[in-house]
């Protein structure tokens, strides 16, 4: 796993392409972490299922393949809910955020 300096961070946070945006079943295009947090605390938990159930695993798979987190990425396949989700995204911007 690559150390976490001040340009992994910034590679993490940052905007992707606009071809690898998370399309969200919502009608949403997801850019950053910072949108995926926003986007699971405002989706319908139908929503959240429709890309996280025993099939599928849209979110961990965007955030590892097209962010760079494995971290986050493992974090979120755990979770059985939006708000664990949410909160997993939350928690992880918000210490990405005081890397200094």
């Amino acid at each position: 796993m690559a150390r976490m300096t001040v340009q992994v961070k910034a590679a993490i946070l940052g905007d992707v392409p606009v071809e690898k945006r998370f399309w969200c079943h919502d009608g949403r295009y997801l850019k950053n972490l910072e949108e995926l947090q926003e986007a699971l605390k405002q989706m319908t938990d139908d929503v959240f299922q429709y890309h996280a159930n025993a099939e599928k695993t849209d979110f961990s798979n965007w955030v590892n393949d097209v962010i760079g987190d494995e971290k986050l990425s493992r974090d979120l396949l755990k979770c059985t809910c939006r708000t664990e989700a949410t909160s997993a995204v939350a928690a992880r911007v918000k210490y990405l955020k005081r890397i200094k």
